[in-house]
């Protein structure tokens, strides 16, 4: 791992957030005693620097899944198919946040999964708004820094050869975009790049420097590649939002929400979605599909 993205990672999470975002951290990681190993918070309420009538965006990671849950159940499910996704309130404001454990945080953000979903995240600006003790800081630390290089990884082969910095990191959150199912438009990994492009540019080169060297340089592998990622995430937002409402008290409300905000529908959700959730999920995103209102 280069020691210069390791720095500007550590420094980047270490950065100040809104008093309240801390205390809700605080609160949340105190909801899991013993287990809790640190909250980070990211995505659009960090992006955009706004807090009330939104749903903020924290991951909670724990010493292990056995350890964070009383129900065996919940625990099987985290292990099987991360993360477990639950709401939380507090002092005024909603959130919601995965929850992954320590040795999966690690794994998810690097080269070894296929899978976008945390390490599109955290190659993006994030903060450490919690830890337990310093070690609980450094791994933190140490999992996100593996993030950008393994998104440019996947993504440059697929790209022309001597691109502008800021160009690359567009090209590669639209794939990652493009592999899940989501509300959000085409042009949002553009937008996420162009909130703070000088950022990006500062990222760039250390996070190209620390590309690991097992991935592939031929084009049409890496091609093969995000195919693959596609069809797998988006599967695995099917199966992973049949979960959630089993977690997350109105989770097919917060799904018709977080459409209608992104893509400017007007879904209404069903008396029958809400009794049945996991069938009413299941109903509700092939007519979405077909609207164009998620991809």
């Amino acid at each position: 791992m280069s020691g210069r993205l390791h720095d500007l990672v550590a420094t980047e999470l270490a950065e100040p957030v809104d008093p309240r975002v801390a205390a809700m951290a605080a609160a949340l990681a105190a909801s899991y005693p013993g287990a809790a190993r640190a909250v980070l918070f990211y995505g659009s309420c960090l992006r955009e620097r706004e807090l009330d009538g939104l749903m903020l965006d924290f991951y909670l990671i724990v010493s292990d899944y056995r350890a964070a849950y009383r129900s065996n159940w919940l625990a099987i499910a985290n292990t099987l198919i991360p993360p477990n996704v639950f709401p939380f309130r507090h002092d005024g404001l909603i959130a919601k946040y995965a929850v992954l454990s320590e040795a999966d945080f690690h794994r998810l953000n690097g080269w070894e999964t296929l899978s976008v979903s945390v390490w599109a995240r955290f190659a993006q600006p994030s903060r450490l708004v919690w830890a337990a003790d310093e070690n609980a800081r450094a791994r933190a630390i140490d999992a996100v820094a593996r993030a950008a290089p393994t998104l440019l990884a996947a993504a440059a082969p697929t790209q022309p050869a001597h691109q502008d910095p800021l160009d690359m990191w567009r090209a590669a959150f639209a794939l990652t975009y493009g592999a899940e199912l989501r509300a959000e438009r085409g042009e949002k990994g553009g937008s996420v790049v162009d909130a703070e492009p000088e950022r990006y540019l500062r990222f760039a080169g250390p996070a190209m420097a620390a590309v690991p060297s097992t991935g592939t340089s031929d084009h049409d592998l890496a091609t093969r590649g995000w195919g693959l990622r596609r069809l797998q995430g988006k599967v695995l937002t099917l199966v992973r939002l049949a979960k959630a409402t089993t977690t997350f008290a109105g989770g097919v409300d917060y799904l018709a929400w977080k459409i209608n905000r992104h893509a400017g529908t007007e879904i209404v959700v069903r008396p029958w979605q809400r009794r049945w959730p996991i069938l009413g999920a299941l109903t509700l995103l092939p007519r979405l599909w077909m609207r164009g209102a998620v991809r």
